[in-house]
């Protein structure tokens, strides 16, 4: 009785934990994704460690998977997690000013525009 009732509180947390985490997450803005990135990182890095630590006082062949799972996927999201951020970050370093090679290009041909429509597949008259 005690373990059905141990393992009933521990699924309702389960559960209300995703449902508030979701809800925090979506109304997160975008500029704060990638910071978030990072903190989620740094979680998933104790996670590995944690899993690791447990991993010589874990009994039996299910607990081991179960290890190596969560160490898995944990390593995973953590590398993946540092190329997203890497890759975000990219994004907001300068740009090198234009070579003075590029100047010395042909110039380009000029052609004539053919009119435009109004969107109504009629063209102006």
């Amino acid at each position: 009785m005690i373990l059905a009732c141990t393992l009933t509180t521990n699924l309702a947390i389960l559960v209300l934990a995703g449902f508030i985490g979701f809800v925090v997450i979506s109304k997160v803005p975008n500029t704060l994704h990638t910071p978030l990135m990072s903190g989620t990182n740094a979680i998933h890095g104790i996670v590995v460690i944690g899993g690791l630590l447990l991993m010589h006082v874990a009994q039996g062949w299910l607990e081991h998977l179960l290890l190596v799972i969560a160490i898995t996927f944990g390593t995973i999201n953590v590398v993946g997690g540092f190329f997203v951020t890497d890759r975000m970050l990219e994004m907001f370093k300068r740009k090198p000013d234009a070579e003075p090679a590029a100047e010395a290009s042909p110039p380009a041909r000029e052609t004539a525009a053919a009119p435009e429509s109004d969107g109504r597949g009629a063209s102006p008259s």
